[in-house]
């Protein structure tokens, strides 16, 4: 009997495994390519009014493009320093997109920000393309793009980006 509920919970514990993961195939098969030192793959997302970005549009100013959800309680974590970045920023060839990987979208992300007193540059990847492009395998996953368009790093977790070296790091990008 244990050994049927050990090999019974592995046998949840991988099917869970497989849920969580996310395919490396991206829009239309295209292989997973987002990784620091290689060009940022193209991506297209939409704002909360109705609008669409292309990543491409951006090309000029140092981006960073984090992946997150309402549910995520290290997102939530992160999202008040990320706020004080993109003020900080403010004026600068410098574009935060904060893309929400939430089934309900815009609606979810206006209740989600009005109830915390939040605000970002937020976009919606309620399908999951943008993310599967990047290979995001969880959230909090953020990507540095500099102004050439290159992935310089990748940041899976929290952190905390009004610190004085994340600001430095990000300003020595603008510069180059």
């Amino acid at each position: 009997m244990k050994k049927r509920l050990c090999l019974l919970a592995l046998a949840i514990l991988a099917a869970l495994t497989m849920a969580c993961q996310r395919n490396e195939q991206g829009i239309e098969g295209a292989a997973f390519t987002a990784a620091e030192n290689r060009p940022a793959p193209e991506i297209v997302v939409s704002d909360l009014n109705g609008g669409s970005l292309r990543l491409s549009q951006l090309k000029g100013k140092v981006v960073l493009l984090n992946f997150w959800a309402t549910w995520c309680p290290p997102c939530r974590e992160e999202i008040p320093s990320m706020m004080r970045l993109n003020a900080s920023m403010a004026g600068k060839p410098f574009q935060m997109v904060a893309v929400s990987l939430d089934e309900g979208g815009k609606t979810a992300i206006e209740e989600f920000f009005r109830a915390h007193g939040f605000l970002l540059p937020a976009y919606t990847d309620a399908q999951g393309k943008a993310a599967s492009v990047y290979g995001v395998s969880g959230v909090p996953e953020t990507f540095v793009i500099d102004k050439s368009g290159i992935v310089v790093k990748k940041i899976i977790g929290p952190l905390a980006w009004d610190a004085p070296d994340t600001i430095a790091f990000l300003e020595d990008l603008m510069k180059k």
